[in-house]
C-alpha cells in the first residue's frame, strides 16, 4: 500500500472509532449532545378480532408501573393527556439503572371516569412488589340507575425480561394490551311483531369478575348483578301484515325491547349468566349459559384464535331474542352479532 492510501486508511478508522464513541453527532460539533439512551416504550392494542391497531383510539389514559428482577416496584409514569391518540406517541424512561424489569400497564384507571382502579397504587418511597399489584370494579358501577353502569373501557398489558444497559443506546420495546371491559346490546323482538319495551324487564349480568390479580387473572370475590345503563324500545321499520292472520291485528311499525349493558371481563372458567324477567308476571324470560352462547359464534373463520382468546379480543357483544305468542323466548335461535345460533347446538 503507498503512503497515501496508507494515510487515508489510518485517518478512516481513527474517525469511525470516534463516531463509534459518538456516534448521535458530528465529531466537530463543539457542543455535542449526549445519544440518547434507556427504552422506549410503545403502547398498542392490536388484541381484537380485527387484528389492528386500536390504542390511538380507545386508550385516554395510561400507567405504567415499573418492576425489577426481584419484583420490588421501581418506578411509575402516567400519561392522561391527548398525546396519547398521536400513533407515533412513545414513553421514554433514561433514569433506570442497569438490570433487568418488568413492565405492567393499565389504561383507562387514572381517567376522570375509570370504572376499575388500583387495590394497591404503589408509591415511590415504600416497599410494593408485583404480587401486591391488583385492579377492582368500582362499587358505583354495580349500582342500578347509575350512570357508572356504563364502564369506562379498561386495558392491561405487560412485558417481561426487559433488559436495561448503561450504554448510549435507546432499546425500544413494546407492550401489547388488551381490553376488560365488554359491552352487550340485548335485544327482545316478538315474532308476530308485537312492540315490546325494555322498561317492562328485568335485564341483568350476572358474573364473579369485579377483582383481578397482578396479571390479569380474576380473583374470586362473589357474584354480582349488572344492570341495564340505557333501556327503552326502538322501532326496526314497518311490516305489512296484509297476508297474514286475519284475526291479528295489522302491525305497521315493529318496535323491539333493548338494554344495554357493561360488564368486566369474561373468562371461560366462570359461569356468567343473562337473565331476563318479565316485570308484570315476573316469569324468567331467559336464563342462559352466557359464556356458552357467545363461545357458539367462534366460527372456522376464528379458527386461528382459541376460545379464551376469543372472549379477550371480543368486547362488543350484540344479541337478539325472538318471543312468542306468550312473551316467552322462542328457544329455536337467536343471533349473536350477525351469526346465527342455533339452540339446539348448545349445551346450556
Amino acid at each position: 500500500m503507498n503512503k497515501f492510501l496508507k494515510y487515508i486508511a489510518i485517518n478512516f478508522s481513527i474517525i469511525s472509532a470516534m463516531i463509534g464513541l459518538n456516534g448521535c453527532t458530528a465529531i466537530m460539533d463543539d457542543e455535542p449532545e449526549p445519544c440518547p439512551s434507556g427504552i422506549e416504550v410503545r403502547f398498542i392494542y392490536d388484541y381484537n378480532l380485527e387484528r389492528a391497531n386500536a390504542f390511538p383510539a380507545q386508550v385516554e389514559c395510561l400507567v405504567l408501573h415499573i418492576y425489577d428482577s426481584e419484583g420490588k416496584h421501581v418506578k411509575t409514569l402516567t400519561e392522561n393527556s391527548d398525546i396519547l391518540s398521536d400513533e407515533d406517541y412513545r414513553m421514554r424512561i433514561n433514569d433506570l439503572p442497569e438490570g433487568e424489569y418488568t413492565l405492567v400497564a393499565y389504561g383507562g384507571t387514572t381517567c376522570e371516569k375509570a370504572s376499575i382502579t388500583h387495590t394497591n397504587y404503589p408509591v415511590e418511597g415504600q416497599e410494593h412488589y408485583l404480587t401486591d399489584l391488583g385492579m377492582k370494579l368500582n362499587d358505583e358501577c354495580l349500582e342500578p340507575g347509575n350512570p357508572a353502569g356504563r364502564l369506562h373501557d379498561h386495558f392491561y398489558g405487560t412485558l417481561n425480561n426487559v433488559i436495561v444497559k448503561v450504554q448510549p443506546n435507546l432499546q425500544k420495546v413494546t407492550v401489547k394490551m388488551m381490553k376488560n371491559t365488554n359491552h352487550f346490546r340485548i335485544i327482545l323482538q316478538h315474532l308476530s311483531y308485537e312492540p315490546l319495551d325494555g322498561n317492562d324487564y328485568e335485564f341483568e349480568i350476572v358474573d364473579d369478575n369485579t377483582l383481578f390479580a397482578h396479571n390479569n387473572d380474576l380473583v374470586k370475590n362473589g357474584d354480582v348483578s349488572y344492570s341495564p345503563w340505557g333501556i327503552g324500545s326502538v322501532s326496526t321499520g314497518d311490516h305489512n301484515a296484509d297476508n297474514e292472520d286475519e284475526t291479528r291485528a295489522a302491525i305497521t311499525e315493529v318496535k323491539v325491547a333493548y338494554a344495554d349493558l357493561s360488564t368486566s371481563r369474561l373468562m371461560k372458567k366462570n359461569n356468567p349468566k343473562l337473565i331476563v324477567t318479565h316485570k308484570e308476571s315476573g316469569t324468567e324470560v331467559i336464563n342462559i349459559a352466557l359464556n356458552n352462547y357467545l363461545l357458539a359464534m367462534r366460527s372456522d373463520y376464528y379458527d386461528w384464535c382459541g376460545e379464551q382468546e376469543f372472549l379477550d379480543r371480543k368486547s362488543e357483544w350484540p344479541m337478539v331474542f325472538f318471543l312468542d305468542d306468550d312473551r316467552h323466548w322462542n328457544k329455536t335461535y337467536i343471533k349473536v352479532d350477525n351469526w346465527i345460533v342455533r339452540v339446539n347446538e348448545i349445551t346450556q
